[in-house]
C-alpha cells in the first residue's frame, strides 16, 4: 500500500512554501504525483439601500485571479517533476465541499492550518473541521512552520473506535517507511489491562505488514491531548496519527476535543481520518 497521487491544497493570499515543501518530499518518499488546487468565494454582497459600486466588485475580482494565479505559480515553481495538475476554483459553494468533491482522484489530501483565519470571513478559508469530515480521504495537516519536518518516526493516538481503526490503515505508507513508530493508549487505571491486550493486537497486525511498532498504555490524567503531546515529544515524533470524531454539520463540522486540540498543536503533522 502506498499513496500514488497526493493533492495539495493551498491558501489563497499567503505563502504556501512549508505546505510545498512537505508536499514534494512526500512525493519523492512515496514516488507520487501532486495535484494543486485552491479555492475561494466572492465577495459577499448584501443588499440594501443605496448601490454597491461596480469598481468594488471589479476589484474583488481583480484580487481573486492575482491570488489564484500566484499560488498556481508557487505550486509549479515547488514541484516543476512532480505536478499532476492545477485545480481552482471561485464558488458560491462551501469551499470544503469544492475540495472534497475533487479529492477524489486523491490517495491523500494535504492542508494547512490557519491559525488567524477570521471566523466571519471564510471566503478564503476553509474549514478544518469540514474539510476532515467531508472528504473521505486521509488529510495530512501541516503546521505553518513545516519545513525540515521529519516522517520517521511516527506516533499513533489509539482508541478502540471506527475512525482510529480507519486511520491507522490510511497511515499505513507512513508507518511502513517509517523508522519507529509507536502505538500509545492512554485509559482509565482500571482499563489499562484491557488497553494492554488491544495495543498487542494492533502491534501483532503492524507486523504482518513490516511494521514494528512500540506499544503503550498510560492512565489518564484528564488531559489527554496534552499527554499525547508530551509522549509525540518524547519520542521525537514527526507525525500523530488520530481518528476524526464530529457531529451532523448545521453550519460547520465539531470535532472531537482531543482530535482538534491534537490538529493545533505546531511542530508535527497530523494525519487524520474519519
Amino acid at each position: 500500500m502506498t499513496y500514488k497521487t497526493l493533492m495539495a491544497h493551498l491558501e489563497l493570499g499567503r505563502s504556501n512554501e512549508g505546505l510545498l515543501k512537505i508536499a514534494g518530499d512526500l512525493a519523492e518518499r512515496f514516488d507520487a504525483g501532486v495535484i494543486g488546487i485552491a479555492m475561494c468565494q466572492p465577495m459577499q454582497i448584501v443588499y440594501s439601500e443605496g448601490y454597491i459600486p461596480g469598481d468594488i466588485i471589479g476589484q474583488d475580482r481583480e484580487q481573486r485571479d492575482r491570488e489564484i494565479a500566484t499560488a498556481e505559480a508557487e505550486f509549479r515553481y515547488a514541484l516543476p517533476a512532480r505536478a499532476l495538475g492545477w485545480r481552482a476554483a471561485v464558488t458560491q459553494d462551501p469551499l470544503a465541499d469544492y475540495l472534497a468533491r475533487e479529492s477524489r482522484g486523491a490517495d491523500l489530501v494535504i492542508t494547512g492550518v490557519d491559525h488567524n483565519a477570521s471566523l466571519f470571513d471564510n471566503s478564503r478559508h476553509v474549514p478544518i473541521g469540514d474539510v476532515v469530515m467531508q472528504v473521505g480521504r486521509p488529510i495530512l495537516v501541516v503546521p505553518t512552520a513545516a519545513s525540515g519536518l521529519s516522517f520517521d518516526r511516527v506516533l499513533v493516538g489509539w482508541k478502540d473506535t471506527r475512525e482510529t481503526r480507519r486511520a491507522i490503515v490510511d497511515a499505513l505508507p507512513f508507518l511502513m517507511t517509517a523508522a519507529h513508530a509507536t502505538i500509545v493508549e492512554i485509559a482509565e487505571q482500571k482499563d489499562l489491562d484491557l488497553a494492554s491486550e488491544r495495543l498487542a493486537d494492533v502491534v501483532s497486525w503492524l507486523s504482518r505488514h513490516g511494521v514494528a511498532a512500540e506499544a503503550i498504555a498510560r492512565p489518564s490524567e484528564g488531559q489527554d491531548a496534552h499527554h499525547l503531546h508530551a509522549l509525540a515529544l518524547e519520542h521525537r515524533a514527526g507525525l500523530i496519527v488520530a481518528g476524526a470524531y464530529g457531529h451532523s454539520r448545521v453550519r460547520e463540522w465539531v470535532l472531537g476535543g482531543v482530535t482538534r486540540d491534537l490538529l493545533l498543536r505546531a511542530g508535527r503533522c497530523a494525519l487524520v481520518s474519519h
